[in-house]
């Protein structure tokens, strides 16, 4: 998957690590910042500079003066995440440090002293969070539906039944863990349909429900459903502050009261307590502002503008079966790549992966799409294509 430093790596331009979807690259020596705004087919939103954070922080402080927080109290915290229990309608909410930890203290919290928590094999808790679930918080983690993007009830059903009934000795039905969309299948969303068969299951047999919802803006801005739709499934929601929200880190875990007020101790005891998180609350709750209408235009423009890339006989663009914001390219042989896209960021600010030898650029959308219109975009990757022949 292409990401900035991919970008970086493979271009063959000659630029410093700090990238944003607001501003472009500046080489040693001298700027190379062009005067307008970067479109980057990469990453899901900014991701600042040091010298950008503190600009886009300056900016902020103006707007409304930044308040500080004491251990996650009050300030600008506290304001975000009153906005994220308005935004996912659930009772209280916490600030973590990382995803990680919010993953996991939900699914342990939620399972109390049952063992078995069952989570797609292709998630984020599963594939990438150290084997923290059974090293650290003895819980067993049931892999389902291995290489796909979600598991259907019958799956969880099915496992769960031989699971019970297939083992002597027998530990209880812990939290079944749901991320969405699933960035390990290139962003692809699980069906609602489905969710609604598990969360009503899960209900009437007293299990409970966790959503990693990262990114579960992309999931809203390409499925139509809403944030607060998808989180009213679900006990507990974890969703990232830096993914697209211009934090430098941070995570929020929401859900019910008397699962949240468990969490402030729990985090001191894993050594996540931060005495101040202010500047990414307040980076979070910036973005937050808008972003409905924001993702929702620049998913419509990017279906719009792929339509009429297409047309061009050197680009083929596939979308990806219940994908998000990552797409398929497909350059032909006539191509050289590398020039491709040295042309497209150094006269149109556009910035595009170099292709894998056999044409392929994972193609990513985000707002930093609504800087230029599809006609400017097209007109530029004519140009660039002309000029970028072998």
């Amino acid at each position: 998957m292409f990401n900035r430093r991919d970008f970086l790596r493979i271009s063959g331009l000659s630029v410093a690590p700090a990238l944003s979807p607001l501003r472009g690259f500046s080489t040693e020596g001298k700027s190379e910042a062009p005067k307008k705004e970067g479109l980057y087919f990469m990453g899901d939103g900014p991701m600042y500079s040091p010298e950008e954070f503190l600009e886009k922080l300056q900016q902020i402080n103006k707007d409304k003066p930044v308040v500080k927080d004491f251990y996650g109290k009050g300030g600008s915290v506290e304001q975000l995440l009153k906005k994220f229990c308005e935004i996912t309608g659930k009772e209280s909410a916490i600030y973590m440090p990382t995803g990680t930890l919010a993953n996991q203290l939900a699914i342990a919290v939620l399972s109390g002293e049952n063992t078995k928590a069952f989570v797609q094999e292709t998630s984020h808790v599963y594939r990438d969070e150290a084997d923290s679930a059974q090293s650290v918080f003895n819980k067993r983690l049931i892999p389902l539906a291995a290489g796909k993007a979600y598991f259907t009830l019958e799956e969880l059903q099915k496992s769960i039944e031989e699971h019970t009934q297939g083992e002597a000795f027998k530990s209880g039905i812990g939290a079944i863990s749901i991320e969405n969309p699933v960035r390990r299948n290139d962003g692809q969303f699980v069906p609602l349909a489905e969710i609604k068969k598990i969360s009503a299951f899960c209900r009437a047999k007293g299990y409970k429900l966790h959503l990693d919802g990262a990114r579960i803006y992309l999931a809203s801005a390409f499925s139509g459903i809403s944030v607060s739709e998808y989180a009213s499934f679900f006990d507990t929601v974890y969703i990232s502050l830096y993914k697209y929200l211009g934090a430098s880190g941070g995570a929020v875990l929401c859900g019910p009261k008397d699962v949240i007020d468990k969490m402030e101790h729990l985090v001191k005891v894993h050594g996540g307590v931060v005495f101040s998180n202010w500047a990414n609350a307040a980076m979070a709750l910036h973005h937050l502002t808008g972003i409905e209408d924001r993702f929702k235009n620049f998913a419509a423009q990017s279906e719009q503008l792929f339509k009429k890339l297409n047309e061009l006989p050197e680009i083929k663009i596939t979308g990806i079966e219940g994908g998000t914001n990552i797409s398929i390219l497909k350059l032909a042989a006539t191509v050289n790549s590398k020039k491709l896209s040295e042309i497209l960021w150094q006269k149109y600010s556009i910035a595009l992966p170099v292709a894998k030898p056999d044409g392929i650029v994972k193609l990513m959308v985000n707002d930093s799409l609504l800087t230029q219109s599809s006609e400017q975009i097209v007109a530029a990757f004519k140009d660039a294509l002309g000029l970028s022949k072998v």
